[in-house]
C-alpha cells in the first residue's frame, strides 16, 4: 500500500476542527487548547477535571537522567527526602544523602507515576485557579495595561510638570523660611550674646569700682550707694527683646508645607484587579445545574458548602451528613443540635466544620473529621445558640443567640473564640431580632440575618453594618407584604438571597435591601425552598428543599459577554442554527399545520360564546350529609356528586341526598363523571371504581398494584375519553400524572420536566383544557404541561402578581379555554387564559357563596358551580352567546371566508 495515497483520519476537537490536545473527563470529550481554555473559563463547566491526553493514558513521556549517575535515568520517587532515585541508588540499602536527613526518617522508595499522580492532586486546586481565573482576567487585564502603557507618558508628563511646580513652590518657601531665621531669629540670639558680655564686663567694672572705692575713696558714701544699686538692679534684666519672633511668617504657615507635602505620595506597588461587576452578570433567570437526593436527611433545613462538589446537610431529626454529588454520605456528626429553620452549622476557610452541638457549645470538626474540638463553651443557660456563620474576610464567627422566645442579639468572637462584638439593639435602643434563624454576611461587611417572631408570625431581613448600626429591614415585596424568611446567602455581586417559606420563593435584593426579583418561584423538585449556600468558585447557588432530602445547584451568574474569545463567538455563530433549531421547536412548528379530514365546516367557541361583564348569581343549595364541599362534579344541569374528606353524596338542585358511596377514600379530587354519567372514583383500597348510571353495579377499572404509588385525584377527558390520575408515592415523596384508555391501560406519564425535576409535589385536583394542556391543583401551585408534546411542562402559576403565593383548590376549564382555580390565601376564584395569564379575580368572598373551595363547569348550561368551605353550593354564570348575525352580515362572512380558503389552497 502506497503511504502517500492512504487516508489518515485525525482526532479532532469535540467542539471544533481543530486538533485534539487534552480531554475532559468529567464530560468525555475531547478539546483542542482554544476550546480548553473555554472549558475551564465556562461556569458552566468551571469544575470539570480537563486532562491532557498523556494523563488519560496514564503515560510520562519525558525520561530525565540522574544528576549523579547520567548513564541512568529517575524511575522511582523517595518520599520523605522528596526527589527522584534513579536505578543505580538500590542496590544500597540507602540512598546517599545527608545523615542527619537520613537519621530523621526512614526513606519510603515511591513509583514515579503514583508520585506524580499524589503531587498533581494536591496542586489540582492552584492549576485548577490558573487554569479558570488566571486565564479568565488575562484578556480583561491585558486591555487596560495596553492602554496604559500608550497614556503612561502623556500623564507622566502632566504629573511631572505639576511636581516641578510644587517643588518651585517648596523652594520659595524653604528661602523665605532661611532668610527669617539669619534676619529674625539668629540675629536675636547674636544680640543677647552680646548683652551678655556686655554685662559681664560691667560687672567687671562695678567690681574695679567697688574695690578703688574701697582703697582710696572709703568716704565718698553717695558714690558707693549707687554703684551697690546698679550692682544688683543689673542681673534682674531679662534679655527678650526678639527671642520671641523665632516662629514662621504668614507667608509660610503649616497648611502651605503640608499641602505641598501631602501632594508626593509613595504607595506600595499591588496586583491589578478588576471588580466583580466587570467579570460577572446575571443571567435572565436561573437555570438548573445538577440535582441531588440526599440519603440520611429528611429535609435539607440548612447546607454548607465545603468544595465545588462536597457539601454538608441537616434536617430537624439531629441528622448531620456531609455528601458529594454522587449523593453518597461521606461522614455523620453524632452530636449535632436538632431544630428546623436553624442555620446550625458552617465551614471556615481550612475546610473545618463548626457547628451546634446538644449541649448549645459550638464545635470544630477537623478537616479530615477525627478531631472535635469546643470552640465556644456555653456559659450562660439564658441565651441559646441558634445559627453560626464564619467570615471568610475577618475570619471572625458571627452567632445568632435568643433568649426567652422575644430577644435575639448577634455575637462576634474572634478567631481565639474571644468575645469582640454583640449587636442587639438599633440606634433608638430597641431591639432588632426575636429569633435569628440563619444568619450571612455581605462583601461590604454587613451582617445580614433572616429573623422570626413566632408569637406575631411575621418575620424580616435584619441587615447591620459591620460595627453594629441598624442599615435596614426587608420584609417583603412590597415593603410590609409579609415574608417569612429562612435560608439566606449572598453571592459575589453583593445580592441577598432569602427564602421565603410564605410563597416558596426565592427573593433576590440588592445590597441596600431594594428587590430586585423573584430568582425561583416555587422550583421544581424543591417546591419550597428551605436553605441556601452560595459556593464563590464556581459561582452556583445551592438550594436545599423543605419539602424532600433534594438540593438542586443552580446557576444564575455568568461570565461577562465582552470577554468572549472571538473563537468562541463564531463557533457560537456556526452552531447558533442548530441550537435554535431544536427538536422540540420543529415539533411545535410542524404540529401547527395540521391536515383533516372534510367535514362540516364549524365555529369556534370564541366566535358563539363572550365573556359577561362579572358573574351572576343563580341561586344556592344547602346540602344535607356532608359538611362541606371538597369537590364537586356535575352530571346533569340538576344533579350534581358532592364530597366533603368522609362521605360521598348525589343530590340535586333541593340539597337532598339521592345517593351515597360506602367506599369512597379519604381526600380532595377523588372522583369524577364520564359522558354516560357514570361515577369514577377512588375507593379505600386506592383501587379506582366506577359506579353505572342506575348506581346500581360498581366495577373495577384500575386496579392497584404497585402499594408505593397511591392514587390522589382523577379526571375523565371528555375529548380523549382518557382517565388523568394523579399519582403519590409517600415513601420516597415523588407525585405523577398518569393516562389510562379506555381499556384501562397505562398510556402516558407526566412526572418531571425537561431538567429532570419533579413538577408535582400533593395533587389534590386534576383536569384538562381544550387545548390538550393537563391542568394540576397541586400544593402552592397551578401546574400545566402539555399532551401533545409528550407532557413537557408549560407554566406553573403561583398566583398575581407572580410568586406572591397560591393555596389552590379546586379547578376547572371552561369552553373558552379559560383555567379556573379556587385560592385559600385569598378566598377568590381566579381566571386565567390557557397560557396562565392572570385575566381576572371572577368570584371573591361573598355572604351567598363564603368561601370558594371547589368547581365544576356545567358545559351544556354554562354555568359554573362552586363549592363553599361549609355545606353550601352556589351556581354562577359568567359566559354568554355572541349577539346573533344578521343574514347578510353571515352571507358576506361565509363569502369571505370562501374566497379566502380559495386564495390559501391556490398559494
Amino acid at each position: 500500500m502506497d503511504p502517500a495515497s492512504t487516508t489518515y483520519r485525525v482526532h479532532q476537537c469535540s467542539k471544533c476542527p481543530g486538533g485534539t490536545e487534552y480531554y475532559c473527563v468529567s464530560c468525555l470529550c475531547d478539546l483542542c487548547q482554544k476550546c480548553k481554555e473555554n472549558h475551564v473559563k465556562n461556569l458552566t463547566t468551571i469544575d470539570h477535571n480537563v486532562a491532557t491526553y498523556r494523563d488519560k493514558f496514564n503515560y510520562i513521556p519525558k525520561q530525565e537522567l540522574c544528576v549523579r549517575h547520567p548513564s541512568y535515568v529517575y524511575i522511582q520517587y523517595c518520599g520523605p527526602c522528596q526527589v527522584p532515585v534513579c536505578d543505580s541508588w538500590f542496590g544500597h540499602k540507602s540512598h546517599r544523602f545527608p545523615v542527619s536527613l537520613f537519621r530523621q526518617s526512614k526513606h519510603k522508595i515511591l513509583s514515579l507515576r503514583g508520585a506524580y499522580k499524589t503531587k498533581r492532586q494536591q496542586h489540582r486546586g492552584t492549576i485548577h485557579t490558573i487554569r479558570s481565573e488566571a486565564l479568565f482576567y488575562r484578556p480583561v487585564l491585558l486591555p487596560g495595561i495596553t492602554d496604559d502603557i500608550k497614556t503612561c507618558r502623556s500623564e507622566f508628563s502632566r504629573y511631572q510638570s505639576e511636581m516641578l511646580t510644587k517643588a518651585q513652590r517648596l523652594n520659595n518657601l524653604i528661602d523665605l523660611v532661611v532668610y527669617d531665621l539669619l534676619n529674625n531669629v539668629f540675629c536675636d540670639f547674636d544680640f543677647k550674646h552680646r548683652c551678655l558680655k556686655q554685662k559681664m564686663e560691667t560687672n567687671r567694672h562695678i567690681v574695679s569700682l567697688q574695690r578703688y572705692v574701697h582703697m582710696y575713696e572709703q568716704s565718698t558714701f553717695s558714690a558707693l550707694q549707687f554703684l551697690s544699686y546698679i550692682k544688683t538692679a543689673l542681673p534682674q534684666i531679662h534679655i527678650t527683646l526678639h527671642t520671641s519672633q523665632l516662629s514662621m511668617t504668614e507667608s509660610l504657615n503649616k497648611e502651605d508645607v503640608m499641602e505641598s507635602l501631602s501632594a508626593i505620595q509613595i504607595t506600595e506597588r499591588g496586583n491589578r484587579c478588576v471588580g466583580n461587576q466587570c467579570l460577572l452578570k446575571l443571567m435572565s433567570g436561573a437555570e438548573c445545574h445538577q440535582s441531588l437526593t440526599v440519603t440520611g436527611v429528611d429535609r435539607c433545613d440548612h447546607i454548607s458548602c465545603v468544595t465545588s462538589d462536597r457539601v454538608w446537610v441537616s434536617d430537624d431529626r439531629n441528622n448531620l451528613i456531609l455528601t458529594d454529588t454522587t449523593c453518597a454520605p461521606l461522614h455523620r456528626v453524632e452530636d449535632s443540635f436538632s431544630g428546623d429553620d436553624r442555620g446550625l452549622h458552617t465551614v471556615n476557610s481550612e475546610s473545618e466544620l463548626i457547628y451546634i452541638d446538644r449541649k448549645h457549645n459550638i464545635n470544630k470538626l477537623s478537616k479530615d473529621m477525627k478531631t472535635t474540638t469546643t470552640f465556644i463553651e456555653r456559659t450562660d443557660s439564658t441565651w441559646i445558640p441558634r445559627c453560626v456563620y464564619w467570615s471568610p474576610s475577618t475570619r471572625d464567627l458571627l452567632v445568632g443567640y435568643m433568649h426567652n422566645l422575644l430577644t435575639g442579639k448577634i455575637s462576634r468572637y474572634n478567631q481565639s473564640g474571644q468575645l469582640t462584638q454583640i449587636i442587639q439593639n438599633d440606634n433608638t435602643g430597641l431591639g432588632l431580632y426575636r429569633q435569628p434563624r440563619y444568619i450571612t454576611e455581605n462583601n461590604n461587611g454587613d451582617v445580614v440575618v433572616s429573623d422570626y417572631n413566632y408569637i406575631s408570625i411575621s418575620g424580616a431581613v435584619v441587615v447591620t453594618e459591620r460595627g453594629g448600626r441598624h442599615r435596614f429591614s426587608y420584609t417583603g415585596p412590597p415593603s410590609g407584604s409579609g415574608l417569612d424568611p429562612c435560608g439566606i446567602c449572598t453571592d459575589v455581586l453583593s445580592h441577598i438571597l432569602v427564602c421565603d417559606d410564605t410563597t416558596d420563593t426565592v427573593q433576590m435584593l440588592d445590597r441596600n435591601g431594594q428587590f430586585l426579583s423573584h430568582l425561583l418561584i416555587r422550583p421544581s423538585g424543591i417546591f419550597s425552598p428551605r436553605s441556601l449556600s452560595y459556593d464563590v468558585n464556581t459561582h452556583r447557588l445551592w438550594v436545599g428543599s423543605d419539602d424532600k432530602n433534594t438540593v438542586v445547584i443552580y446557576r444564575y451568574i455568568t461570565r461577562q459577554d465582552a470577554l468572549t474569545d472571538t473563537a468562541v463567538k463564531l463557533h457560537t455563530s456556526r452552531h447558533s442554527m442548530t441550537e435554535s433549531l431544536n427538536k422540540e421547536d420543529v415539533m411545535e412548528s410542524l404540529s401547527a399545520i395540521q391536515i383533516t379530514e372534510r367535514g362540516n365546516r364549524c365555529v369556534g367557541n370564541q366566535c358563539l360564546l363572550k365573556l359577561t361583564s362579572g358573574a351572576e348569581f343563580h341561586q344556592s343549595l344547602t346540602l344535607t350529609g356532608v359538611d362541606r364541599c371538597d369537590h364537586i362534579s356535575c352530571v346533569t344541569s340538576d344533579r350534581v356528586w358532592v364530597s366533603d374528606y368522609n362521605h360521598l353524596i348525589l343530590t340535586d338542585t333541593t340539597g337532598v341526598p339521592l345517593h351515597r358511596v360506602e367506599d369512597s377514600c379519604l381526600g380532595y379530587g377523588l372522583y369524577t363523571v364520564n359522558s354516560e354519567s357514570e361515577l369514577i372514583y377512588i375507593d379505600r383500597k386506592y383501587n379506582i371504581n366506577k359506579l353505572s348510571k342506575d348506581m346500581k353495579t360498581t366495577t373495577t377499572c384500575i386496579k392497584t398494584t404497585d402499594s408505593t404509588w397511591i392514587p390522589r385525584c382523577v379526571y375523565w377527558s371528555p375529548s380523549t375519553g382518557d382517565l388523568l390520575v394523579g399519582m403519590w408515592n409517600l415513601r420516597i415523596a415523588t407525585c405523577k400524572v398518569t393516562r389510562y384508555n379506555q381499556s384501562g391501560q397505562l398510556i402516558q406519564t407526566i412526572q418531571n420536566d425537561n431538567t429532570g425535576l419533579g413538577l408535582y409535589r400533593h395533587p389534590h385536583y386534576i383536569t384538562e383544557n381544550n387545548n390538550g394542556d393537563v391542568v394540576v391543583s397541586d400544593y402552592s401551585a397551578v401546574v400545566v404541561t402539555s399532551t401533545e408534546r409528550g407532557g413537557r411542562h408549560r407554566f406553573s402559576y403561583t398566583g398575581h402578581p407572580s410568586g406572591s403565593g397560591l393555596d389552590p383548590h379546586g379547578i376547572c376549564t371552561d369552553p373558552l379555554s379559560h383555567i379556573l382555580v379556587c385560592d385559600g390565601r385569598t378566598n377568590t376564584v381566579q381566571m386565567l387564559d390557557s397560557d396562565g395569564q392572570f385575566l381576572s379575580h371572577l368570584l371573591t368572598e361573598s355572604e351567598e357563596m363564603g368561601e370558594p373551595r371547589s368547581l365544576s363547569y356545567d358545559v351544556n348550561t354554562h354555568r359554573l358551580w362552586v363549592g363553599s368551605q361549609d355545606n353550601k353550593v352556589c351556581v354562577y354564570s359568567y359566559i354568554d352567546t355572541q349577539d346573533a348575525l344578521t343574514d347578510e352580515d353571515t352571507h358576506s362572512r361565509y363569502e369571505g371566508t370562501h374566497s379566502t380558503d380559495e386564495d390559501v389552497l391556490s398559494s
